[in-house]
């Protein structure tokens, strides 16, 4: 259930092993094609799409970063992580992802897709032998699908959360602060990812392709994005990622502009009988940090792969630790998000105390070889185990 990054690479990595599937999206093709979300892929990432097959577009056209810019105090500070690290991102925008993958699912591997579903409900799957329902769209008519196992990969809102037993565990966090998120039809203004610390509230500038930018202004929770005309946010920008010798941003119109209220959540565990959840179905973690679409490939990974070897080998292995393998990896990224978002926004609290100790840890960052390395780890992703 749902046809983003997970639950494709889910259904592409049964189909290559001749496994019978089925992918259920409440959307059209054309808009899971278009809808704007991440754009960071890790490393380790992008070479498990390449290990099953999935990563030949994104390796020709996807962009690579090695190093990121931080800028406080009117300044500008380049952290340099694959000299770090020996490792790098890729920024690849996740429709084109997305795009990638149902080609490869629907006209390659012959997936079965359905778009447009309505109303799917989760029956029985505390038994061996659960079943899905929804309403077509096209004839109105209740559908019945008998599974072996169900994957949701539909999201916060959707059947899987919703079919979840009472005793199920979401932690959650709130960080009280909003983003606006905005893109920019204008050329990246610098070859890399850029954040800005400022009294005035975190700016983040990140490149998508060599014609859009994605921009983020720290804003009041909840607030209305009718508040930002385009001068405004500009205005804002230039103030919040200035930095001494470095050139102003290149301005120009912005395509998309909504308020991001920052929060994460973690469901416990990620397994309720056949029913297992990926992605955002069993875990956010805000932008902050760009894990997100990260943490989505990571559990599809290991779903896709432990459904195989169960099927094909009778190997319960991987489906028997699903949960606790992915958990690791998610608490760590959720950590990692909290520590960061402190970096971001401790300046801009209007507290003398809490920005004092935000800025002794970015000069510490920029002063201490081993502080730079730690966080280019976590940065990354690639601590040797999760």
């Amino acid at each position: 259930m749902g046809a983003g990054p997970a639950g494709l690479t889910v259904g592409n990595i049964l189909r290559a092993a001749g496994v019978d599937c089925l992918v259920l999206e409440a959307e059209s093709r054309e808009f899971i094609q278009q809808r704007p979300r991440a754009g960071v892929i890790e490393e380790w990432a992008v070479r498990g799409l390449e290990q099953r097959g999935l990563g030949g577009r994104l390796l020709e056209r996807a962009e690579r970063h090695s190093v990121c810019e931080f800028r406080f105090e009117g300044r500008g500070y380049r952290l340099p992580y694959q000299e770090l690290t020996g490792r790098h991102h890729w920024i690849y925008p996740q429709p084109l992802l997305v795009t990638d993958l149902v080609r490869e699912y629907a006209d390659v591997r012959g997936g079965e897709i359905r778009f447009g579903v309505r109303d799917v409900r989760l029956h029985d799957m505390d038994s061996d032998r659960p079943t899905v329902s929804y309403t077509d769209p096209e004839t109105g008519e209740r559908q019945l699908v008998h599974c072996d196992f169900v994957a949701g990969c539909d999201g916060a809102r959707g059947a899987a959360r919703a079919a979840l037993p009472p005793w199920a565990r979401t932690s959650r966090h709130d960080y009280g602060i909003g983003w606006l998120a905005l893109l920019a039809e204008a050329p990246p203004s610098a070859d890399c990812v850029l954040f800005g610390m400022h009294a005035g509230g975190f700016a983040g500038h990140m490149p998508r392709s060599p014609e859009v930018t994605r921009y983020y202004l720290q804003c009041p929770p909840g607030d209305d994005p009718d508040n930002w005309p385009e001068a405004r946010v500009w205005a804002e920008l230039q103030q919040r990622l200035r930095a001494a010798g470095r050139p102003p941003l290149t301005e120009g119109p912005l395509l998309e502009k909504r308020v991001l209220d920052m929060h994460n959540y973690v469901v416990e565990p990620m397994v309720f009988g056949r029913l297992f959840l990926a992605g955002d179905a069993a875990h956010l973690v805000a932008p902050i940090a760009a894990k997100g679409m990260n943490l989505a490939l990571n559990d599809a990974f290991l779903l896709g792969d432990a459904l195989v070897a169960h099927l094909a080998k009778g190997d319960s292995r991987g489906l028997d630790g699903y949960s606790g393998a992915c958990l690791r990896r998610v608490w760590d990224y959720q950590e990692f998000s909290e520590w960061l978002s402190e970096i971001y926004h401790g300046i801009s609290h209007d507290d003398p105390y809490r920005a004092g100790t935000t800025l002794a840890r970015l000069r510490r960052l920029f002063s201490s070889p081993l502080a730079a390395a730690a966080f280019a780890e976590q940065y990354l992703g690639t601590a040797g185990g999760y």
